[in-house]
């Protein structure tokens, strides 16, 4: 799409710099059994991003699943805004199956540089910063890029099976900059996830996480994803986070949330309000 880039590597101080080739896309990259992503790293670069362009996820045909409460403060935080008292999140965190629930259609994720958007229905409303793992269509893991998987932590808390609604709802993913292959990528336990929420010039929260203190690994969140289906051009994966804000703390039109890791880059995106109270 003209004034929109997809795929994008590099990095300045909040956003991609160099293109590549618009012929290449995730999904064919991802279809070489032998060798997918190879050379991702090195391949030329197609001149620098205009600054008036859009930035969109680097995904096109892989959905974006999600995993939930795979973090102690994950779980502790789902026990606070149940109504009923949660046990529910409990119970699914110390069990063998892990929460997975679809979250986006890779077309549908946001790109760093571009409005995340909250539930004008909900009064209660938050970023939720994780690693999102990238799997070629036979389940291998090949890319690690950052996520946003921001939710309405009132509607989930009214009732468990309120969940679709809190979490999938138009401009609620947030996917970017840019994949980066696990073979230039830091070991995903050692990597340090960081986030900020910025108000009027000023800092409202920040904090940051290791994902070392995951329950469930990577790989073994896509082991559950693939049990049963299917994925013909790859899949995108949150994995979950432990970054959650104080229940005073609720993001509101105008706010910019900033999601950092090192060897990752950064996802950096303004709030607005979507649908009808």
């Amino acid at each position: 799409m003209d004034g929109q880039y997809r795929l994008a590597r590099g990095e300045s101080a909040d956003r991609p710099t160099e293109l590549l080739a618009p012929s290449l896309s995730v999904a064919g990259l991802l279809a070489d059994p032998a060798q997918p992503l190879l050379g991702l790293e090195s391949f030329p670069g197609e001149g620098t991003v205009p600054a008036s362009a859009v930035i969109v996820a680097p995904l096109d045909l892989q959905p974006v699943w999600a995993a939930g409460v795979t973090f102690p403060r994950s779980r502790d935080a789902r026990l606070e805004e149940a109504v009923d008292g949660g046990d529910v999140y409990d119970r699914v965190f110390a069990a063998e199956r892990p929460e997975l629930f679809f979250k986006a259609a890779g077309i549908d994720a946001i790109g760093t540089g571009d409005q995340l958007g909250i539930r004008a229905d909900s009064g209660w409303n938050v970023p939720e910063p994780e690693l999102a793992v990238v799997a070629d269509p036979f389940g291998r893991l090949q890319a690690f890029v950052l996520g946003n998987d921001v939710s309405s932590r009132s509607i989930e808390g009214e009732n468990p099976l309120y969940l679709p609604q809190a979490k999938v709802y138009e401009r609620s993913c947030g996917i970017g900059p840019c994949l980066v292959p696990v073979s230039v990528a830091p070991a995903w336990d050692e990597l340090r996830i960081e986030m900020q929420i910025v108000r009027a010039s000023a800092v409202l929260y920040q904090d940051a996480m290791h994902l070392r203190a995951i329950r469930r690994t990577p790989s073994e969140l896509l082991s559950w994803l693939f049990a049963a289906q299917s994925f013909a051009h790859g899949v995108a994966l949150l994995t979950g986070t432990s970054l959650v804000p104080p229940s005073e703390i609720t993001l509101l039109d105008g706010d910019s949330v900033t999601v950092h890791a090192d060897g990752l880059g950064t996802l950096l995106n303004t709030i607005v309000t979507v649908g009808a109270r």
